[in-house]
C-alpha cells in the first residue's frame, strides 16, 4: 500500500482559489514563484506598483548588491505595466545564458554577450527564412547557442534549428524540428534535435547524421534532465500528453534508449511535467507523482501541489501548495524548506532559485530585485531601482535567462521611459496553442493546466509567429558605468506600451 501523501505546514489560503487547484495555481504565481508567469503575460496583467517586496523583519541591515553588470540593449523597446515589463516594441524577445554567453534573440536578429562582463561577443542576422519568420526560442550549450525559427509553410507550423558558434558568432548549421521540440542537447561537437518523428544527433563539424531514433508519428512531450532526454509514449501526443503509457529514455551523447514503463498501472498518473535528477514528474489536478526515470516505480506523492521548478546545486525540486513554496528531495518527497507567501506578501513573485537563493522581482519604476535565502527566511542580496524587469523563461527547462550552471541571472528593465506607444507585444501561447492568461484573469477564465515554466505538462515555448523585428545593435555604443539604473523622476506609465529610452540587460548574482 502506497504511503499517505505529504502534507505540508505553513499553508495560507487566497480567497475561492484555495478550492480550485487551477485558480490556486495562478492566485499563488502572482505571489511566490514567477517562472509560472510565462515571459509574455497577456495584456490584463496586473499593474502598479506593488508594497514592499518582504515583511519587516526579512531585511535588516545593509544588504549587498546583486548586479554584475548592465549593457545597453539595442532596438526598440517599451514598457508594458505590470507583469510584463520590458519587452521589445515589435515580437518577442529570448534569451539564454550559460556557458560564457548570455545571448538575446529578437526578431531575427542574435547577439551575444559575455556572461562574466557584459560585453558584446558577436551578433548574428539569420537570414533566408519567409516573411514573418522570428526566433521562437534562444539556448545556450558549451561551445554553441541554438535559435529556433518559427515560421509558416503551407499553412502548416515549421520551425528551424539554427547552429551559431557561442565563441564567434558565426552559424554552423541548420536542421528542421519539431513546432515544440528543437535543439535539447549540444556541445562542441553535436546538436540533439526534437523532430517531429525523431530524435537525432547531427555532427557539427560535417552535418551528419550521428543516430536517430523514431518517436512515432505523432509528436510528443519531453524533458531533458542534464545529459537524459525523457520523451513520451501518448497516443495524443504532446497535445494531450495524457495518459502516458511508456517514456523513452535517450543517452543524449550516445543514443542510447532504454524503455521505462509504470511498474504500477497502464500509464503514469497524469501528464508529465518535470525531470530532474533521475526522477520524473507527472501532474494531475489533485497533485504531482513522482517516479524513477530509471525503473518506473512509484516514489512518492504530494497532494494539492504543482511543480514549479528546480535548484541543480541544491538538488531540490521546488513544489507549490496553496500559498507555500517548497522544496522537496527528489528521490523521497522529503520536504527540506518551506517558504509561506506571507513572507513575500506583496511582491510580484520569486523566480529562480539557485543554490538555495531565490529570486525575487517587484513591479513599477522603482522595483528591486532581491535574493531571499530560503533556508535563512530574508533577504540576503538586492538591487534597486530597476523599472519593469522582464525575466525570460524558457517551457522547456534547458533555456532561459537563469543559468543551469551557474548563480546568473539575465534580466530586461528599462532606465529611462520614453514617449507612449502602441501596444504591439503578443500574448504567451502554451504549447497547446492556448492563450495564457494573467493572474488577475483567472477569476472568471479557464487557464490551460500545469502551465508552469520549468514544470511545464508539454516541452518548449509555444508556436507563435510574431511580427518581424529585427534588432540591430548601435554602432558605438558605451556602457553604463556599473550600478543602480533609475527612471526618470515623476515619470510613469499612462498607458500600455510606453516607450522605453534606455533599454538595459542586467546580469544579478543570486
Amino acid at each position: 500500500m502506497r504511503p499517505r501523501m505529504h502534507t505540508v505546514s505553513g499553508r495560507i489560503r487566497l480567497g475561492t482559489a484555495g478550492a480550485s487547484p487551477r485558480l490556486r495555481r495562478w492566485a499563488l504565481a502572482a505571489v511566490l514563484l514567477g517562472v509560472a508567469l510565462l515571459p509574455y503575460p497577456s495584456l490584463g496583467a496586473v499593474s502598479g506598483v506593488p508594497a514592499a517586496a518582504c515583511r519587516s523583519g526579512c531585511r535588516a541591515g545593509s544588504v549587498p548588491s546583486m548586479i554584475k553588470w548592465i549593457r545597453p540593449l539595442p532596438g526598440s523597446w517599451q514598457v508594458i505595466p505590470g507583469l510584463t515589463g520590458t519587452v521589445p516594441a515589435s515580437g518577442l524577445a529570448y534569451m539564454s545564458v550559460g556557458y560564457g554567453v548570455a545571448a538575446v534573440g529578437v526578431g531575427l536578429t542574435v547577439s551575444g554577450y559575455s556572461d562574466k562582463t557584459g560585453a558584446p561577443l558577436w551578433d548574428q542576422t539569420l537570414t533566408g527564412f519567409p516573411a514573418g519568420a522570428a526566433i521562437m526560442s534562444v539556448r545556450t550549450w558549451p561551445g554553441e547557442v541554438t535559435a529556433g525559427v518559427s515560421y509558416t509553410r503551407a499553412g502548416h507550423p515549421q520551425r528551424t534549428e539554427v547552429v551559431i558558434s557561442g565563441l564567434t558568432g558565426t552559424e554552423t548549421g541548420r536542421y528542421p524540428a519539431a513546432p515544440f521540440g528543437g535543439a535539447v542537447g549540444g556541445s562542441s561537437r553535436y546538436t540533439v534535435i526534437a523532430g517531429p518523428t525523431a530524435v537525432t544527433s547531427y555532427d557539427n563539424a560535417t552535418g551528419r547524421v550521428r543516430w536517430r531514433l523514431a518517436t512515432g508519428q505523432v509528436p510528443q512531450a519531453w524533458r531533458a534532465d542534464g545529459g537524459t532526454l525523457y520523451v513520451a509514449e501518448s497516443a495524443g501526443g504532446f497535445l494531450g500528453s495524457a495518459p502516458v503509457t511508456a517514456l523513452r529514455r535517450i543517452d543524449l551523447a550516445t543514443g542510447a534508449q532504454v524503455v521505462v514503463r509504470p511498474l504500477e498501472g497502464l500509464s503514469f498518473a497524469g501528464t508529465f511535467s518535470a525531470a530532474f535528477d533521475g526522477v520524473v514528474l507527472f501532474s494531475t489536478a489533485g497533485g504531482v507523482t513522482a517516479y524513477s526515470g530509471a525503473t518506473g516505480a512509484w516514489l512518492w506523492s504530494a497532494g494539492g501541489a504543482v511543480p514549479e521548478g528546480t535548484d541543480p546545486r541544491k538538488q531540490r525540486i521546488y513544489l507549490t501548495r496553496e500559498s507555500s513554496l517548497i522544496a522537496v528531495n527528489p528521490l523521497t518527497g522529503q520536504v527540506t524548506a518551506t517558504v509561506p507567501g506571507s513572507a513575500v506578501s506583496g511582491s510580484a513573485g520569486l523566480y529562480a532559485v539557485r543554490d538555495g537563493v531565490a529570486l525575487g522581482l517587484d513591479q513599477g519604476p522603482g522595483g528591486d530585485a532581491w535574493g531571499y535565502d530560503i533556508g535563512a527566511q530574508r533577504v540576503i542580496l538586492t538591487a534597486a531601482g530597476l523599472g519593469w524587469p522582464h525575466y525570460f523563461v524558457d517551457l522547456s527547462g534547458v533555456g532561459g535567462s537563469a543559468g543551469l550552471a551557474s548563480d546568473l541571472v539575465v534580466i530586461a528593465a528599462c532606465a529611462q521611459l520614453g514617449p507612449s506607444s502602441p501596444v504591439s507585444a503578443s500574448p504567451s501561447a502554451s504549447p497547446s496553442g492556448t492563450r495564457v492568461l494573467a493572474p488577475a484573469q483567472t477569476a472568471t477564465a479557464p487557464v490551460p493546466p500545469a502551465a508552469s515554466g520549468s514544470a511545464s505538462s508539454t516541452p518548449g515555448p509555444g508556436v507563435s509567429t510574431p511580427s518581424p523585428g529585427v534588432s540591430t545593435p548601435s554602432p558605438g555604443v558605451s556602457t553604463p558605468s556599473p550600478g543602480v539604473s533609475t527612471p526618470s523622476p515623476g515619470v510613469s506609465p499612462s498607458a500600455p506600451g510606453q516607450g522605453c529610452l534606455r533599454p538595459e540587460l542586467v546580469a544579478l548574482n543570486l
